[in-house]
């Protein structure tokens, strides 16, 4: 599974200058950095360890959907 087909959302929080990147189809998979290409590779990083986790933990992992759907 190719980690970069989940949606990415990145935002500058002025309060921990930093980039803030949540992955919204993965509950609780967020990442940070100092620049926007730092805050994805650390979000990417994230993501694997999310998967890694969740699988080990037996716990489904949901395949992306690549943009979020709102219902």
């Amino acid at each position: 599974m190719k980690n970069t087909n989940y949606e990415l959302i990145i935002w500058w929080s002025k309060e921990d200058e930093a980039f803030i990147v949540d992955v919204p189809e993965l509950p609780g998979c967020m990442a940070h950095g100092k620049t926007r290409a730092d805050a994805v590779a650390n979000a990417e990083e994230a993501i694997r360890f999310w998967i890694k986790t969740a699988r080990e933990d037996g716990i489904s992992v949901p395949l992306p959907k690549g943009r979020l759907m709102l219902a």
